[in-house]
């Protein structure tokens, strides 16, 4: 039978419509599975993926292989002994009477300040307490003035230091600083062997090279007294 165009036109319009229909379900449950796959881990969706967690945290360093326990130890018992070189560096201004001893207490004082403050930078940035004395350090003084770190004088060789005056200062301030400097030297090389981090290895061999300079020019001094 012979159907005219007008008469069959509804029935295009009606399966046009419900071609659309069909194709939207379609697309719809293309759509839900799409955000099912993104979510699923390893799933990778065009340059806007993200990685999986295990991939991240693989790409970045580890904070804690940058330093280890010999780093930190290095840095927290080098800051008391530092600190005190300086003291005892600071009494030569009034006390010492040979040129030579002046300008190496203001050499010493010179070069540990600034090192004193790269230390205390370390141990802020690692996340571990430092100590601003050597008193405020666990295992630092035993009995009355006495201590187990390397090189440190005790109390009683501080009070007769400051009560030296003249050449008496000279030689007890050059016979005191080298055991100051040989126990510094003795953390250096500790560090230098167990330490992980690149500055503070660089440091321990600053350390090491110019305090051995230095024991080299109070033995001198100590040799002309």
């Amino acid at each position: 039978m012979f159907t005219s165009p007008r008469s069959s036109a509804p029935r295009r319009a009606l399966a046009a419509a419900a071609t659309a229909a069909v194709l939207a379900l379609t697309l719809a449950a293309c759509g839900s599975g799409d955000s099912k796959d993104s979510s699923m881990p390893g799933m990778h969706h065009g340059s806007g993926s993200t990685a999986s967690p295990s991939s991240s945290r693989s790409s970045t360093p580890s904070s804690t292989g940058r330093f280890n326990n010999a780093d930190v130890t290095f840095a927290q018992q080098m800051i008391p002994h530092h600190q005190q070189a300086v003291e005892m560096a600071q009494l030569a201004d009034g006390r010492a009477s040979d040129q030579d001893v002046k300008d190496l207490a203001a050499a010493i004082e010179k070069a540990q300040d600034p090192e004193i403050s790269t230390m205390r930078g370390w141990l802020k940035s690692w996340g571990k307490p430092g100590s601003s004395t050597a008193s405020g350090m666990p295992g630092m003084h035993h009995g009355a003035g006495g201590t187990d770190m390397a090189g440190m004088m005790s109390d009683e060789h501080m009070t007769a230091l400051k009560s030296a005056q003249g050449a008496a200062f000279d030689k007890m301030f050059a016979q005191m600083m080298i055991d100051h400097h040989e126990g510094a030297i003795t953390m250096a090389e500790d560090e230098r062997k167990s330490g992980r981090s690149a500055d503070a290895k660089k440091l321990a061999g600053t350390v090491i090279t110019n305090q051995t300079a230095e024991i080299a020019k109070m033995n001198r001094i100590l040799d002309r007294l």
